[in-house]
């Protein structure tokens, strides 16, 4: 077994159903989705963009540019938030679907990157 696989593996699977888990919800009703879960999902997967850096083969590369997407959507998502929540003065249907709609896109990506990594793993030899 490698260790390492096990570790990477556990990120990107922990980094997609913490963005899911966000992601999940009525998009007009932002109290249906926690911004300590997209936090955590932000945390989650610039962990999984760092185990990929090591990663020197043709799927690593597409499995970093799969993270650096989810992780620029989720950071936007973010910022999103803040800036309706403290610089616009409050938050509306317009801004919590943008948010929210971020936050799909990066679910989007991450789905891929799971999809490849399996799909890898199942390719590769013992």
């Amino acid at each position: 077994m490698n260790f390492h696989k096990v570790i990477s593996g556990f990120f990107f699977i922990l980094a997609m159903t913490l963005n899911f888990g966000f992601f999940y919800g009525n998009p007009e009703v932002l109290a249906e989705h926690s911004k300590y879960e997209l936090f955590a999902a932000i945390v989650v997967n610039l962990i999984a963009t760092i185990l990929k850096f090591g990663d020197k083969t043709q799927v690593g590369s597409v499995l970093l540019a799969t993270s650096l997407v989810a992780d620029i959507q989720l950071i936007a998502s973010a910022s999103v938030w803040g800036i309706s929540l403290y610089g616009l003065g409050g938050l509306g249907i317009e801004s919590s679907s943008a948010i929210i709609s971020l936050s799909g896109g990066a679910l989007l990506a991450n789905i891929t990157s799971v999809v490849i990594f399996v799909g890898d793993t199942l390719k590769s030899k013992r």
